[in-house]
């Protein structure tokens, strides 16, 4: 048998081996027994949730050239606080009740969405506070001068459930164990309200002073409705104020404003409203509003860009701050159920517009509307204030006649006098003083009627009890009613047909016809042409409200149709032309001087004595 030997080439064969095995051995240790370094230190730091599992053979290395090279930068740019600037978990979390759904992004803490379950917008798809349009951003100085912006941060999320069953997730940037910044949300069951607060521990030896960290909330506010300008004139910046006046910035151009001791900041939508309510009333905040609507544009998604600057206190050298957020429907019943002053967001108007709309017509049209159908109900409130004014109605009616039985004799004096204007006055005051007339008995119950016009001319745009509420062929009594859509656009009028301000218009055609007569009988040379101001009335009713709030068009076309109605009952059975013109004849028997009247006259003789004087003065 022949003896096994060992081949010189086997020996060769064992040494390239040997070799090949040392080499990649030597290229492979460092990686194995690399010993632990600050940098290693920072990347187990930042990721206190990594997966312990091992690392498959085709997943990159984590602790790459690059990852190391990018977090000295950071140490080196943001120092201790570098620590929370990486993530691996950026999933968002959800808080969500009845009412509301919200959306928490864990880099930076933000809200990142708010969802209102229960409306939707006029392309029957979701209504949005929120929806990737919006930052919070807490800014701050470190002790070594490094300015910091929680944005940057990325916050770990903890829920907890609490005793009264509310929900809560509290997001806190981790420095250390005993290091961290927190932000914490709560939402009730049933409320509009997230309560939210800024906290901070151990960070009290980080961060500098001197200088108040700023909170910033910047978000855009959402198109709801079928007219961008429309809705746009009712969303604006609002702030109210202790014991003070409501501050509002401008709806239809850029603005900003410094405002002190606030109480709330409004981001109001047209209907829908983003309240920040501070725990405190803040001694100083800015406020910006920019206007994103320039033109009408049907694709338009956002009205306007709000931002406020809000300066957060220390206590003991810690932030702490707390604040609500009102997320709903600007409702004047939910928002005066705070008892906040939150309904100071609604645009009711000031003085006696805004007590008429608040005490008086909001209550009677929420009564009315309770048990019957939205327009019904506006056709029923209109019949009540029509009633109520018909007194005025009376009053303005009778001081027509009286001022259409004097015409011939006016008409007299204007062709005998017609060279003497102040002569002419005179004699015509001296005929009203006799016949016991009030020139001016006329315009006054007009006047009185204006404060009640112009109340429910803002009432029905802001009343959000209208909204998506229907009425006959209009859909949405809150926005126009579109009988016919144009295949273009008409300047100031738009690019559909409206009904309610067409029958608006011929309702106050056909009253300007009944009174036109009176009206015009005792025009006075010089004096405008009145006929045309009261044509323009009608003409101005169908183009400006073909745009507006079909509720309001329903309620001026109704409120005209009563008015020309009781107009046609109290001249067929209630004042006699002939009674009033026997009555003239016998007070100018018996003139009795009216303190209005006589002064009047009076004023009208001194100046013709004086225009007399300067004529002679003038000859000589």
């Amino acid at each position: 048998m022949e003896e096994n030997k060992i081949s010189p080439y086997q020996i060769i064969g064992f040494f390239l081996v040997a070799l090949i095995m040392v080499w990649m051995l030597s290229k492979q240790k460092p990686t194995e027994t690399k010993p632990e370094t600050n940098e290693n230190k920072v990347e187990q730091s930042i990721t206190p949730n990594a997966s312990t599992e091992p690392i498959n053979d085709s997943t990159p290395n984590p602790v790459s050239e690059n990852d190391s090279i990018e977090k000295i930068a950071l140490q080196n740019t943001y120092g201790v606080f570098s620590t929370i600037l990486v993530s691996k978990d950026t999933s968002k979390v959800t808080l969500e009740n009845d009412k509301i759904f919200a959306e928490i992004n864990p880099k930076g803490g933000q809200l990142t969405t708010v969802k209102l379950k229960e409306f939707t917008n006029f392309k029957n798809q979701p209504v949005y506070l929120i929806n990737r349009n919006n930052s919070f951003n807490l800014t701050f100085s470190t002790f070594d001068g490094r300015v910091l912006n929680t944005e940057d941060f990325y916050f770990t999320a903890t829920h907890n459930n609490t005793q009264q069953g509310d929900q809560e997730i509290i997001l806190k940037a981790t420095i250390s164990p005993s290091q961290y910044i927190s932000f914490i949300y709560t939402i009730s069951k049933n409320s509009y309200i997230v309560d939210f607060s800024i906290e901070s521990e151990g960070i009290s030896s980080l961060i500098s002073s001197r200088q108040n960290p700023s909170f910033e909330w910047k978000t855009k506010s959402f198109r709801n409705s079928k007219s961008p300008e429309y809705e746009n004139r009712y969303t604006q910046l609002i702030a109210g104020r202790k014991n003070d006046k409501r501050k509002t910035l401008s709806e239809t151009r850029d603005d900003e404003e410094v405002v002190e001791n606030v109480s709330w900041i409004s981001y109001k939508q047209h209907f829908f409203s983003a309240i920040l309510i501070p725990e405190r009333a803040i001694d100083q905040t800015t406020l910006n509003s920019k206007n994103l609507v320039q033109k009408s544009d049907k694709e338009q998604l956002y009205m306007k860009e709000y931002l406020s600057s809000i300066p957060v206190l220390y206590k003991r050298n810690e932030f702490s701050e707390s604040f609500k957020f009102y997320f709903g429907p600007t409702d004047y019943k939910i928002l005066k159920s705070f008892k906040l002053g939150l309904e100071e967001n609604i645009s009711f108007g000031w003085g006696i517009f805004g007590w008429l709309n608040k005490f008086v017509f909001t209550p009677l049209f929420g009564f009315l509307s309770s048990f019957l159908p939205f327009g019904i109900a506006i056709i029923l409130m209109t019949l009540i204030v029509r009633t109520v004014m018909s007194p005025v109605t009376y009053k303005s009616y009778v001081a027509q006649i009286k001022m259409k039985v004097l015409r011939p004799e006016i008409e007299e004096i204007n062709t005998k006098y017609k060279n003497n204007a102040a002569k002419r006055q005179q004699e015509t005051m001296a005929l009203y003083t006799k016949a016991g007339v009030n020139p001016m008995a006329g315009c006054i119950p007009a006047l009185l009627q204006l404060p009640v016009f112009y109340a429910l001319f803002l009432f029905f745009p802001t009343a959000f009890i209208l909204r998506q509420k229907k009425f006959l062929w209009a859909d949405d009594l809150a926005s126009y009613d579109v009988i016919a859509q144009l295949p273009f656009n008409i300047p100031f009028y738009g690019d559909h047909i409206s009904l309610f301000p067409i029958l608006a218009s011929i309702a106050i055609f056909i009253y300007t016809m009944m009174t036109m007569g009176q009206q015009t009988a005792t025009q006075q040379p010089g004096m405008p042409n009145m006929k045309f101001l009261m044509y323009i009335s009608p003409l101005f009713m169908l183009f400006f409200f073909n745009n507006y709030a079909s509720g309001l068009s329903l309620y001026y076309f109704i409120s005209n149709l009563l008015t020309i109605f009781l107009m046609l009952i109290i001249k067929k059975y209630i004042v006699s032309e002939e009674k009033i013109h026997l009555k003239i004849q016998e007070n100018k028997k018996k003139p009795k001087k009216g303190k209005f009247s006589s002064r009047l006259q009076t004023m009208m003789e001194e100046a013709q004595k004086n225009n007399q004087a300067n004529l002679k003065k003038k000859k000589r």
